[in-house]
């Protein structure tokens, strides 16, 4: 046996080593865990929100002036109004001392008096007209360039939006389209009024004195460095600021969407450091660009107070040699005090053009693309259809070379159901895609009633197809509105028709204001069975020759689905129909079910046909009745 008897237990001060030592520990797996979540929206944020200039972009830019190039002209005569006043004020100044003043002459001091007022008025009004009249101008551009960049995405295909999130496109529509409005509003017409206003400061100055103009722009790169560089850091820390909140906001609105989820995993603690974690980040950011904008304005005035130093300095003995005048001297400080403004407004305008250089890159990147399924240039209007649809050899593949159909041959008869049946990733939805033309077939047609769908106009094909997705999507709005959203030019009596007809009617004259029933965000007050309800309302009101169900039913409830089957013995009737759907009671009374596997039709036929096949279908039949009993 071992003999204990030698060791001592631990001292007091061992435990409280070990115990400072986990404390650490755990505080720096804390602090890495913030570090990460930092490092992680970093990642997700990037992305650049500077630009180098480039002069052809610029030019694209300024083409949306071009509509409004009148009112660019008056606001140009009324920029160099105003800044031409600027210019005399100083100089006036210069003769009331040196003419009026010291010589006592009180008359002349009156005419000068009344002079420098009306400049002043004069600039005034000018500057006024002139803010107006530049901000309607932006405002009309930004107005144009939204308007445009909305309808343009609205004609996108399906490709485009497959991968792209939703945030990143409204925040072309948003965020970079806003970040032009400086640039657009006042930049321009500003650094023009600047450039102006630079050469006739120094042209009067060097006429006044040449080498007292030198000495005054001895601080000059200094103030150019401060105005472009630490502007512009302070500029970006500002916008990285902006970034910092809209992460908040965003985890902020999707913590309290999915608080039930949250809760039922029990996964409040890590959202609480989850959020410690970018909130921090928030505010070491907002820290760190307070500190440097705390230091741009004293350091400019700094710069400002060592130029004039020495212009006084200078100046004073150039007065005591009698080179200067008094008058010329405190006109000299005044016209150095007003170079030293426009310098710092350009080193801004620098600053907003970068910005507005990547802004605009990432919106003329959308504008300029071109959407991948269109109207060819003799594309004819589809005439009413009796709903006959016909593959012809269609192979389809949405990356290049990776067909998710193959050699797809079919024909359907006008009025004809088909139920299309295969394991997730089979070509279901890609089929469906290809009827209403959301992507063109990589070889082969698509054909309805002879017609390639190819050549026809897409409003008048899809005026004529119904759809119904299983993720049903509601607009704000009433009932009413959701409904009428398939037919616009729909009467009330035609929206209530198309509710009973889908037995949606009993359950909207149960809410408080029937059919205008506010519906809330995506319409979370609804049940998905009445969503989906309304779902097949909407798609029925435009009464389409075509109508796809697309997984229309998965969601829905045993009591909701009776109510379905029975509104789709009556709705189907008469139209050419392709569902989607895993459930045997919704497919058992097609009139013919399309079994696919691996992008090739593998089976077509009855259900009672492919039962007694004993193939794929009656497998896929087998497994769900397995699970069924198994769950039950």
């Amino acid at each position: 046996m071992q003999d204990n008897s030698d060791q001592k237990p631990p001292s007091a001060g061992t435990e409280q080593s070990r115990k400072k030592q986990a404390e650490q520990s755990k505080a720096s797996h804390s602090s890495r865990g913030k570090l990460d979540t930092r490092e992680r929206f970093q990642y997700k944020e990037e992305e650049a929100i500077v630009k180098d200039f480039d002069w052809s972009q610029f030019k694209r830019l300024l083409h949306y002036t071009v509509p409004y190039k009148g009112m660019v002209a008056i606001a140009l005569v009324l920029m160099l109004l105003a800044a031409g006043s600027m210019l005399i004020g100083p100089y006036l100044t210069k003769l009331a001392i040196d003419t009026a003043i010291e010589p006592g002459n009180l008359q002349q001091l009156n005419y000068i008096a009344v002079a420098y007022l009306s400049i002043y008025v004069l600039n005034f009004i000018a500057t006024s007209f002139r803010i107006k009249l530049t901000a309607r101008v932006g405002q009309n551009i930004l107005y144009d360039m939204r308007k445009k960049l909305f309808a343009h995405i609205q004609d996108l295909s399906f490709r485009f939006y497959d991968s792209r999130p939703a945030g990143k496109i409204m925040v072309r529509l948003t965020s970079d389209i806003e970040s032009l409005n400086n640039l657009l509003s006042n930049g321009i017409v500003n650094v023009l009024s600047d450039i102006f206003l630079l050469i006739g400061i120094l042209t009067i100055m060097m006429s006044m004195h040449f080498k007292l103009t030198l000495a005054s722009m001895i601080t000059l790169p200094f103030l150019v460095i401060l105005s472009t560089r630490l502007r512009f850091l302070v500029r970006m820390g500002w916008r990285r600021v902006r970034r910092k909140v809209s992460t908040i906001n965003a985890h902020l609105n999707e913590s309290i969407s999915g608080i039930r989820v949250t809760q039922s995993f029990t996964q409040e603690e890590n959202n609480k450091e989850f959020f410690d974690g970018i909130n921090e980040d928030y505010r070491s950011t907002f820290m760190s660009t307070i500190r440097l904008n705390a230091m741009f304005g004293p350091l400019v005035e700094i710069t400002g107070a060592l130029g004039t130093t020495i212009v006084i300095w200078y100046g004073t003995n150039l007065l005591i040699d009698g080179v200067l005048t008094v008058g010329s001297l405190v006109a000299f400080v005044s016209y150095l005090g007003r170079f030293w403004e426009p310098i710092s407004r350009m080193g801004d305008f620098y600053n907003q053009l970068l910005v507005a250089m990547a802004s605009s890159e990432r919106i003329f990147d959308y504008l300029d693309t071109e959407p991948d399924v269109t109207d060819s240039p003799n594309a004819w209007q589809l005439p009413s259809i009796d709903g006959r649809v016909t593959f012809d050899d269609v192979y389809f593949a949405y990356e290049k070379d990776r067909y998710v159909l193959q050699d797809i041959n079919l024909d359907v008869a006008p009025g004809e159901t088909i139920a299309l049946v295969g394991h997730t990733g089979a070509g279901k939805t890609s089929i469906i895609n290809l009827i209403c033309r959301f992507y063109d077939p990589s070889k082969g047609r698509v054909l309805i009633d002879g017609h390639d769908l190819s050549q026809v106009t897409l409003p008048s094909l899809r005026s004529q197809i119904g759809m119904v997705l299983q993720e049903t999507f509601l607009f704000s709005g009433t009932i009413a509105d959701n409904i009428r959203y398939g037919n616009l030019a729909a009467s009330e009596d035609d929206i209530i028709a198309a509710a009973k007809a889908v037995n949606a009617h009993d359950f909207i004259m149960q809410l408080g204001d029937g059919y205008d029933t506010e519906v809330q965000e995506r319409g979370t007050r609804l049940s998905v069975g009445q969503r989906q309800l309304l779902s097949f309302a909407r798609a029925l009101i435009g009464n389409p020759r075509i109508l796809i169900l697309d997984e229309a039913t998965s969601s829905i409830d045993t009591q909701t689905e009776i109510l379905i089957q029975d509104a789709l013995k009556r709705l189907l009737k008469g139209r050419t129909s392709f569902v989607v759907a895993h459930r045997l009671s919704t497919i058992r009374n097609a009139d013919r079910i399309v079994v696919l596997e691996d992008g090739l039709i593998k089976e077509v036929g009855t259900h009672q046909q492919l039962f007694d096949d004993q193939g794929i279908y009656y497998n896929l039949l087998r497994a769900q009745f397995k699970f069924l009993e198994e769950v039950s």
